[in-house]
C-alpha cells in the first residue's frame, strides 16, 4: 500500500485524444479504467477506482506480482500522475521495484544494469505481460516492475 507517482503525460491514451481528455466525465474514466484491468485479464476480485486529482485503487489480488501489474496498468496511462494502492493482497510475496524507462532504454539493458546479464531481459518482459506485448515496445516515461531474482 502506499503513492506510486507516474509521468503524466506518458502512457497509453486511454482517455482519449489530450484535448477531449478533459471533457471525459469522471464516472466513465473510472469505467476505462476498470476495463483496462479487465482487458488484461489481471485477476482481482471487489475492484474500485476512485477518480480525482490521482486514481485511488482498492481490491483483492493473491500476489504482489498482480498487485503490481494493476497499479502499472493505471499508472501507464496518459494523464494519470499518481496511484494510490490500496490493494490487499492475500499471499504476500517479494515486491518488485518499478524502473522509468528513458530515452534509450531498452529492457536488455536494464537487465544489465539491474541483473548484470543483458540476456535476463525476459524476466523483465514476462514480468510485464500482458502490459507488454513485445520487448521492443517500451517508450521513455513508461514504468516497468522488475521483479528480484
Amino acid at each position: 500500500m502506499g503513492l506510486f507517482s507516474f509521468i503524466k503525460n506518458a502512457g497509453k491514451k486511454l482517455f482519449g485524444k489530450k484535448e477531449e481528455a478533459v471533457t471525459v466525465a469522471t464516472a466513465s474514466k473510472t469505467d476505462l479504467l476498470k476495463a483496462e484491468v479487465a482487458r488484461l485479464g489481471i485477476p482481482v476480485s471487489n475492484l474500485t477506482v476512485e477518480v480525482s486529482e490521482m486514481v485511488t485503487v482498492s481490491g483483492i489480488t493473491d500476489t504482489n506480482a498482480d498487485r503490481e501489474k494493476i497499479i502499472l496498468a493505471m499508472g501507464n496511462i496518459d494523464n494519470i500522475g499518481a496511484v494510490e494502492d490500496n490493494i490487499t493482497v492475500t499471499n504476500p510475496e517479494p515486491e518488485a521495484t518499478f524502473h522509468v524507462v528513458q530515452s534509450g532504454d531498452t529492457l536488455s539493458k536494464i537487465a544489465k544494469e539491474v541483473y548484470g546479464d543483458p540476456m535476463k531481459y525476459n524476466i523483465i518482459f514476462e514480468a510485464n505481460r500482458p502490459m507488454l506485448d513485445h520487448p521492443d515496445k517500451i517508450y521513455p516515461g513508461q514504468t516497468l516492475r522488475i521483479p528480484a531474482l
